[in-house]
């Protein structure tokens, strides 16, 4: 979905072959999506579980396990991309993102190297490189947005990455020589706080600090007042019934943003007919809000760090299952 006058953006969290071949194109046409992201633990399902790859993977079955995994991710971000490049023409909308290996998310080089490849590789400008926010992540983001590579910063938590992330991103557009700037997105995750400190909370504060740290965040990169990137909410889908489905797109359905979700989220806020954006909170309430969660003792340094660390994890874990499966 795209509320034009307010440039939010609805992407679908979710790639596999039978439904990038068939109800990807509806969601376009209606106008329910106009973008798409993948990771790890999405092509894990995907190839392992979907008989649509059953062809491919045996036709491949001579190469490397990473360069099986490669060839059919390769092919549907290829088809994605291809089916979202009229919005991509019309919009500057319309991306689809890959990730790196995240094994080697604390190699800049490697990064580097297999970023590039990706890129060319898939051969379409509505691609975005998805690399994770790691200390060296940020130098491997500003050297593609130099090459311009458009580029999605993952697996986002704290304040501290986003600067790192918007720092990196501006040097990169600055040092890109090409007429048509690079796009950046940064990837706040959300969901996964209030899963991790909802039981430990009191009420008022349940289900509401995934929602203000992604709005603080969204705030330091609207203030930053680089046009080429928007802040884009993902790990948006509810897990349990504490939550409607849509809770998390609802709630940050922001101005000048990007919110992708699973495809069960997606239908649960489209049925709800809901067209308009929400005013985010202010620094000053934000910051409002973390005074109360540090009385509960809750610091929120710390709880982003751990989610870093568990998101890395449960990425290398998903992709090394995979290769495990191709072998």
């Amino acid at each position: 979905m795209y509320i034009k006058d307010k440039n939010f953006s609805l992407w679908c969290d979710f790639i596999e072959r039978d439904f990038l071949e068939n109800e990807f194109d509806d969601l376009i046409k209606d106008g329910e999506i106009n973008g798409a992201t993948s990771n790890p633990a999405i092509f894990k399902n995907a190839f392992l579980t979907s008989k649509a790859y059953n062809s491919a993977k045996k036709a491949l079955k001579k190469m490397s396990p990473k360069e099986i995994y490669e060839a059919l991710a390769i092919k549907d971000i290829q088809l994605a991309a291809k089916k979202l490049y009229l919005l991509y023409e019309e919009d500057d909308d319309g991306f689809v993102s890959i990730e790196v290996d995240p094994n080697i998310c604390h190699n800049t080089k490697a990064t580097i190297k297999e970023g590039i490849k990706l890129y060319e590789g898939i051969g379409y400008d509505n691609v975005m490189i998805k690399i994770p926010a790691t200390n060296e992540g940020y130098e491997a983001m500003q050297t593609l947005m130099k090459e311009g590579i458009n580029v999605n910063a993952t697996l986002v938590f704290s304040n501290h990455q986003a600067q790192k992330c918007l720092e990196a991103m501006k040097n990169g557009l600055d040092k890109c020589k090409i007429s048509k700037k690079p796009k950046g997105v940064i990837s706040i995750f959300v969901s996964r706080f209030d899963r991790l400190l909802d039981p430990s909370l009191p009420i008022d504060l349940k289900g509401r600090v995934g929602i203000v740290n992604a709005t603080n965040i969204y705030n330091m990169i609207k203030d930053s007042k680089i046009l080429e990137v928007k802040a884009l909410f993902a790990s948006t889908g509810v897990k349990g019934n504490e939550y409607p489905a849509d809770y998390y797109v609802k709630e940050l359905c922001y101005p000048n943003s990007i919110n992708t979700a699973p495809l069960e989220t997606i239908k649960a806020y489209q049925a709800t007919n809901i067209k308009s954006t929400k005013t985010p909170l202010s620094k000053d309430e934000c910051d409002e809000f973390f005074i109360k969660l540090k009385k509960e003792g809750v610091d929120i340094t710390k709880v982003s760090q751990e989610l870093l660390d568990d998101g890395l994890k449960q990425f290398i874990q998903a992709y090394n299952e995979i290769l495990r499966d191709l072998s």
